[in-house]
């Protein structure tokens, strides 16, 4: 499986939406009453709070990587054999 870079604002964001759409199917289901309007500032809150947090990982992760040294990579130098044809 291919590793890839963790990102938390899409997990606040998806937290959020799936959230709304619980909120949404309670409602369809009789489980609750919810009025039209109160999903509306949830996804509202949630994509703002997933800004503020793709924002911050963002700086502290270019604040991680500018301290790091840049070193280039180390090239073999060593006599290749031929490729035979």
């Amino acid at each position: 499986m291919l590793r890839h870079e963790f990102r938390p604002g899409k997990l606040v964001a998806g937290c959020f939406l799936t959230l709304a759409g619980i909120t949404y199917a309670g409602d369809a289901g009789d489980a609750w009453d919810t009025p039209w309007f109160a999903v509306i500032p949830m996804v509202v809150c949630g994509l703002c709070l997933a800004g503020v947090v793709g924002l911050l990982t963002r700086a502290i992760r270019n604040r991680r990587d500018s301290r790091r040294p840049t070193t280039p990579p180390e090239v073999d130098q060593s006599p290749q054999p031929p490729v035979p044809h």
